[in-house]
């Protein structure tokens, strides 16, 4: 289980080559407030001075040190080989059993320590600058040695509450959220430090601790500067954990004073003086306390954390390498014959288009109705339905009707309804139907537009690799369907006044309509039959009645006839009865002009019986005729519509694109990709071969049952 760690800091590596952050690999994070010794701790842990010194806030940005346990044996054996060898080594060269490597410095050892605390403190203020300012950005740091264990850690700056100095004003959030983000981590254990010295229940490291580790599962606690306490208090009950306890337990440690420092006091000498006080001070715990026990202690944890984690993590590099495999296949790989590639893209483009259309596609919307789907519902539903809603009578009154028919039968007093009234008023009727109609084709338009953004988000991916290519597609394709609209309408506006140039009043269906009038005519003239007078025989009243025409009641008004006479005289009695009264007109005085271009304007009224006859035959015909036609309407609008403008846009599509793009001037131009589309691809590329190369690892792990 021992190599375990090794091959987190293995893992580490591979990611680490890549600058990703997508793995959350288990590590032990060093959680404190500012001058409460973590940077002693971790430097008894190295046995070596590598961290900057100072007062206030000296660690600036997250430090992940890993620490690598290496056999001096097995050293001088890697140390042979690589003299062996012409090239060299990674470690070759080294003087010394022990030394260290940055990441941001690539292959370069650090053999001076010295040296690597002041890199350190070099790269700390390259990045967050000389302000006391902080940054969330690691600095990645190995080191080689047999005196140490196998162990990750995370120094981060210490927990402050006022800002000194030329430090921002929100300094305390930003050190908050940045502990935050590394111990939020459910696979890092947390390392709460705390001064002997301070009342462990204030301990600010163990209160950020339990808000993302209530239950204290992966929380190890540690006291330091056992040894400043004051004179005549110890701190048994605290590393009993009678004040506060800690699942995972609490270990005591003896720091490094100032004046050790200042001293150049050797860290191992002071972890000798350490075991001689805890020996002295706390005889009956020294065992499990001290700097040598907490490295066991976070070796021995961290190894258990990780062998719990594994399992998780497997899945969770299985999960991103398809993810990123999925991405890469995305950005497509690079382009090595533009010709072929054009071609290609032009022609997936066109085939993604007429396959939405036809509902085919690949990729098929699953929140709303898309391509020639919602072309069927404008049709059917859309268009249909407001077709139904126009009203045959709509915006058409009774006076209008009965003014339509004054007006066709001119000077004369008409013995019949003039046709020419029917004619003028169903082509009134009928005309409303061009609205909708027109409309339909818009919301057919815009549909077929829609598809083109359909196709570049979800079908055609790769399109956006070359941002130039999909622009000249959409372009080219939103001028087909501009060129197309016109003659759509137009043939939607001839359908419309085909309707309008002949009314076929001896349509099949309009007769059955017309005879049903008929019907309506016989019974009328059968009434006034037997209303007349016995002296006027019936046969000759029936004959003339019906030599009169198709309306009965003008027969009423037929020369020679008293009784029509009559009639007539009470019709017009009563139609001027209707109309308004006008004295002068009405019975012109002497001295008074008569004006007879005056003419008297109709107003609301009570219909006589035959005119309200006569207003129902001509409403009930253009009702009959207005279905008619509606339905010839209903039927031929999206016939047009899908050969002017949908069937011809699928069929001239490609050769089109083909036309307007497939030239030579415009490869390169056209196959431009954007700026940092290479980029992603490359890196997408390193992250794949860095998560195949992480599976590796843990398959290996299986495979010598270390898992």
């Amino acid at each position: 289980m021992e190599a375990l760690i090794p091959v987190i800091n293995k893992l580490q590596d591979v990611f680490n080559t890549v600058g990703a952050d997508v793995i959350q690999l288990p590590q032990i994070v060093v959680v404190g407030t500012q001058s409460s010794g973590k940077s002693s701790v971790l430097e008894s842990l190295v046995g070596r001075d590598i961290l900057p010194r100072g007062t206030g806030i000296v660690t600036r940005r997250p430090l992940i040190l890993q620490l690598v346990h290496i056999d001096p044996e097995d050293r001088r054996k890697i140390s042979e080989e690589n003299e062996s060898k012409k090239n060299g080594h990674l470690y070759r060269g080294i003087d010394g059993e022990e030394w260290g490597k940055f990441l941001h410095t690539k292959s370069k050892i650090y053999t001076d320590f010295e040296e690597i605390r002041l890199e350190i403190e070099a790269e700390t203020e390259r990045i967050s600058g000389n302000n006391k300012g902080i940054s969330d950005e690691p600095i990645h740091l190995k080191i080689f040695s047999p005196h140490v264990v196998n162990l990750t850690l995370v120094d981060l700056p210490g927990i402050t509450k006022v800002p000194v100095g030329d430090q921002p004003r929100d300094i305390e959030v930003q050190i908050r959220e940045l502990i935050f983000k590394y111990i939020s981590n459910p696979n890092s254990i947390i390392l709460a430090v705390t001064a002997a010295n301070t009342d462990m229940a204030t301990s600010e490291a163990l209160k950020v601790a339990r808000e993302v580790d209530p239950d204290g599962r992966r929380t190890l606690a540690v006291v330091t500067k056992l040894d400043l306490m004051d004179a005549g208090t110890d701190a048994m009950d605290v590393l009993m954990g009678r004040v506060i306890p800690v699942k995972l337990g609490i270990v005591g440690v003896v720091n490094r004073s100032q004046l050790d420092i200042n001293q150049k006091k050797l860290v191992a000498d002071s972890i000798r003086d350490e075991y001689a006080f805890l020996q002295k001070k706390y005889p009956s715990l020294a065992n499990r306390n001290g700097t040598k026990y907490l490295a066991k202690t976070l070796n021995r944890l961290l190894m258990h954390h990780i062998r719990d984690c594994l399992p998780e993590l497997k899945t969770r590099i299985n999960v991103l390498a398809a993810q990123y495999q999925s991405l890469l296949c995305g950005y497509g790989e690079p382009v090595v014959d533009k010709s072929a590639t054009l071609l290609q893209l032009i022609t997936k483009f066109a085939a993604e288009y007429c396959n939405t259309i036809e509902g085919t596609a690949k990729y098929i919307e699953t929140t709303e109705l898309c391509g020639g789907a919602r072309i069927c519902y404008i049709f059917h539903e859309t268009f249909g339905r407001t077709l139904e809603s126009v009203d045959p009578l709509g915006g058409l009154t009774t006076i209008d009707v009965l003014t339509a028919i004054r007006n066709a039968t001119g000077p004369r007093p008409a013995l019949f309804v003039p046709e020419v009234s029917f004619e003028l008023l169903v082509k009134r009727q009928v005309k409303r139907l061009e609205e909708p109609s027109l409309r339909c084709v818009e919301l057919v338009h815009e549909e077929m537009q829609r598809i083109i953004q359909h196709c570049s988000n979800y079908s055609t991916q790769e399109l956006l690799r070359f941002p130039k290519l999909h622009d000249a597609i959409v372009e080219v394709v939103t001028s087909l369907l501009r060129k197309r609209l016109p003659v759509t309408n137009e043939m939607v506006h001839n359908l419309v006044a085909i309707e309008l140039a002949y009314i076929n009043t001896k349509h099949p269906d309009f007769a059955d309509a017309s005879g049903l009038i008929n019907c309506n005519i016989d019974e009328q003239r059968r009434n006034r039959v037997r209303d007349l007078p016995s002296a006027v025989p019936r046969d000759k009243a029936a004959g003339s009645s019906f030599q009169s025409g198709p309306v009965g009641e003008q027969a009423d008004g037929g020369t020679g006839n008293w009784r029509g006479m009559l009639k007539k005289g009470e019709d017009s009695a009563a139609f001027e009865r209707g109309l308004p009264q006008n004295p002068t007109l009405a019975s012109p005085q002497k001295g008074h002009v008569v004006n007879l271009l005056d003419v008297p304007v109709s107003v609301s009224r009570k219909l006589s019986a035959r005119e309200q006859r006569d207003c129902e035959v001509i409403e009930r015909l253009i009702k009959s005729y207005f279905l008619i036609v509606r339905k010839n309407i209903q039927d031929s609008v999206p016939k047009a519509v899908m050969h002017f403008l949908v069937n011809h846009v699928k069929d001239c599509l490609q050769s089109e694109l083909v036309g307007q793009l497939y030239k030579t001037a415009l490869l390169n131009d056209l196959l431009t990709e954007s700026e940092d589309m290479a980029l992603r691809r490359s890196e997408a590329a390193d992250m794949l071969k860095a998560l195949q190369k992480a599976s590796q690892v843990i398959a290996e792990i299986r495979e010598t049952h270390l898992w």
